[in-house]
């Protein structure tokens, strides 16, 4: 998906969530803890979020992550790079649906990367699989070692971070709601 459609895509996923709830600005900005301005700048493919404000405003709206980028729940979409976070890749490879409350992602953290995530709605399941180089897992107040074909699950209605701790390392990411 080139960086146009992209924007265009997040864009009108955010106002469509936005209406369907009732929402005005000011209280998806409460909802989410992203500024009013930044929210409206999106919805006018101004900006472009980063994946961790884009993980704020499908947490505080109770939606997929995967459903502001993919194109369908029925395909595979391409890697998605955000323009703002070069360090990392998201590829939705099984975006949300309804009937499975579940979405699967590949994400490619380069160059040692840290990525904080705030938590999610209460009862979320996160599963993580390492494919590639080694993984530290923040969650329980404890970081947690994974190596390539490793796995652990944890509650990710709590802050959670993940840290590469190789210069390349890609996980599967099973966020079950």
């Amino acid at each position: 998906m080139a960086e146009q459609e992209f924007k265009q895509h997040i864009a009108q996923h955010l106002k469509a969530l936005r209406k369907a709830q009732g929402l005005s600005l000011d209280s998806v900005a409460r909802l989410t803890g992203v500024s009013k301005a930044m929210l409206g700048q999106i919805e006018r493919q101004e900006s472009s979020p980063t994946i961790s404000t884009l993980w704020k405003i499908a947490s505080g709206l109770n939606a997929s992550f995967s459903a502001f980028f993919a194109t369908s729940s029925d395909e595979r979409t391409s890697d998605e790079n955000f323009p703002e976070d070069p360090n990392m890749k998201v590829k939705a490879i099984f975006p949300y649906r309804d009937d499975t409350r579940m979405e699967v992602m590949e994400v490619s953290l380069l160059n040692f990367h840290e990525q904080q995530s705030d938590p999610h709605a209460t009862g979320v399941i996160e599963h993580v699989h390492v494919l590639n180089g080694e993984l530290s897992v923040y969650f329980d107040n404890a970081w947690h070692e994974l190596q390539a074909g490793q796995s652990l699950r944890f509650y990710a209605d709590q802050p959670h971070t993940y840290k590469a701790r190789s210069d390349y390392t890609v996980f599967h990411n099973i966020i079950c709601y």
